[in-house]
């Protein structure tokens, strides 16, 4: 072998040694958040230590960055620790708004059709509701397009059910400013927590009159094929057209809006509700 031949046999081993390998310190953060994310969901240094078999400092060491990124949490009771808020909002933003607009025109203008009602689709964004598209009442009446306007979360049946069903739970609840609105505004977490127990159980919220007085809004949730809600669909109107002589959300209404929401899923991939 030459002596040119010879230093570039070297020079070029000396790059693939340069090229880095896989770095230990992620791989396992990345075993612990998998830990995290299956069984009990909460567990403690001990146990993930053990499961893992590594030494318990490094494990809190782990840990610790973690939570400082806010990738995970720690309990206030019994101090153990679960997947963090920041990390699953980045699990949520999987799928683009504008992949969900695309997917849900059709049934949007549907359901406009079949309600005679305003219809609205939204996502989370920083605790509020963006609205992503919007589909006038099929009427002559004087509106204004809500496309990319923000709505409160705790005061609109969008929001209502993008926080029941959201991956980010009580921890979203925390960060939320409960404003007042109107006579009938949830204002205390007790009441918003308890409204999205029932919206959960339902599969659909409704708002009577407490984003604007004599208006109300009935929504559903739209799943992607990961089961997660990535979405809501509803309509909203004057309070004598959404509600019936109760005060309380049509159940015709209901149902025409929670199918455009099954629909609009379905063509997400969607296997379950």
């Amino acid at each position: 072998m030459t002596e040119s031949s010879t230093t570039m046999s070297n020079n070029v081993h000396a790059r693939v040694s340069a090229v880095p390998g896989r770095i230990q310190s992620v791989e396992r953060a990345a075993a612990i958040l998998r830990l995290l994310a299956s069984g009990a969901r909460q567990l403690g240094v001990v146990e993930l230590a053990n499961a893992l078999q590594l030494p318990k400092g490094t494990v809190h060491g782990i840990l610790q960055t973690l939570q400082h990124v806010g990738f995970v949490e720690q309990s206030r009771s019994g101090g153990k620790y679960r997947l963090g808020a920041a990390l699953l909002h980045l699990g949520n933003s999987y799928l683009d708004v504008n992949e969900l607009r695309t997917r849900a025109l059709n049934w949007a203008d549907s359901l406009a059709s079949r309600s005679r009602e305003s219809v609205r689709i939204g996502s989370l964004h920083e605790g509020q509701v963006l609205v992503v598209h919007h589909v006038f009442r099929p009427d002559d009446s004087l509106q204004v397009l809500e496309v990319g306007a923000l709505l409160p979360a705790h005061a609109s049946a969008l929001g209502k059910v993008l926080l029941a069903f959201d991956l980010q739970g009580e921890s979203l609840l925390d960060e939320l400013a409960l404003k007042r609105f109107t006579a009938r505004t949830l204002t205390t977490r007790r009441a918003l927590t308890d409204d999205l127990e029932r919206v959960r159980k339902l599969g659909w919220g409704a708002e009577v009159e407490e984003m604007i007085d004599g208006e109300a809004a009935v929504a559903a949730p739209i799943h992607d094929d990961r089961g997660i809600a990535v979405g809501a669909i509803g309509v909203s109107g004057a309070i004598e057209r959404v509600c019936d002589e109760n005060g309380k959300p049509r159940l015709d209404l209901v149902s025409t809006v929670r199918d455009a929401a099954r629909s609009i899923s379905r063509n997400l991939g969607a296997r379950k509700w």
